[in-house]
């Protein structure tokens, strides 16, 4: 399968245009919510560059960390990218971490919000649809290079991988789950809901909800599709983004929960409402409305 082509001298990689594809509708579709919620449409072409830079640095340092068992065999570790500059930016043939990609893509919105004095919180709402849309786009670019494919499977579905691109044990098996189609499907039913929470609940919301939101579905759809990787990385023999992955949904929905509890203790009546006291069963409920002054006659 070909993975890009080449315009005289200088090659152009199916990959990076996937990616930039997605960059780009997520950041169309952050737009279209920040018009939604009034905001200002030109703050997210403004940061969709910081963003970029800090995207991909994230996830380009991730894969450095967290290299895959079968680049480890090959010698290709992180010890063996620090003394190898140049292979440590060698993006084009993959080697992105998507959980380093939101980190760095989120601390540079942290930066730019600062700079700009916006809400950061406010901002990572308008971002996180956008945020599912461009990885479900992003991991086609997964295809074109036939990475981050799963067990073999004989499904209908089931992709054919090239004996150039198979694992070690694998040589003879030619078809295997596309992951990387799971997690796009994934990420789409992602962005959907949070699109339907960010108007079908939005005076239930706070800032800062939908993204958190975003930190429970992602996770938990990457925690179950680890079980089908062939090549996760592994620390300690612990599967290190499937470990990471749980970590956050847990963190993120106790967070989202503490957030939003609501103590019997501190519940209050609408202001202006008269307060009604509850009456045992078959009882006339009675009126606690304070009775009004009487009126005193003054002489003439």
């Amino acid at each position: 399968m070909p993975t890009g082509f080449h315009i005289g001298p200088i090659p152009v990689y199916y990959y990076g245009i996937i990616l930039m594809i997605g960059a780009l509708a997520g950041a169309w579709l952050a737009s279209l919510e920040a018009r939604r919620r009034g905001q200002n449409t030109d703050i997210v072409w403004d940061g969709l560059i910081w963003v970029l830079i800090g995207g991909i640095l994230g996830a380009r340092i991730w894969h450095i960390l967290t290299p895959p068992p079968s680049m480890v065999a090959l010698g290709i570790t992180t010890g063996w990218y620090l003394t190898h500059p140049l292979d440590m930016i060698s993006t084009w043939n993959g080697g992105l971490g998507i959980p380093g990609a939101v980190i760095g893509g989120v601390a540079a919105l942290y930066l730019f919000c600062r700079r700009r004095k916006i809400s950061f919180l406010v901002w990572t709402d308008i971002a996180a649809p956008g945020l599912a849309l461009g990885q479900a786009i992003g991991r086609w670019g997964n295809y074109v290079n036939q990475e981050l494919y799963g067990a073999p499977s004989n499904l209908p579905w089931a992709i054919r991988i090239d004996a150039a691109h198979r694992l070690p044990g694998y040589q003879n098996v030619e078809t295997y789950h596309p992951v990387f189609l799971y997690e796009s499907l994934w990420s789409l039913m992602n962005m959907a809901v949070l699109l339907w929470l960010g108007r079908r609940h939005s005076d239930r919301l706070k800032s800062g909800d939908l993204f958190l939101t975003y930190l429970i579905i992602y996770p938990l759809g990457r925690f179950l599709l680890e079980f089908l990787r062939l090549d996760s990385s592994r620390v300690a023999g612990l599967n290190t983004n499937q470990t990471i992955m749980a970590v956050v949904a847990l963190v993120a929905a106790a967070i989202l929960i503490w957030r939003h509890r609501t103590p019997v203790s501190a519940r209050e009546a609408p202001v202006g409402a008269t307060p009604v006291v509850e009456s045992p069963v078959g009882e006339t409920p009675v009126d606690e409305t304070p009775a009004p002054a009487p009126i005193e006659e003054t002489e003439q």
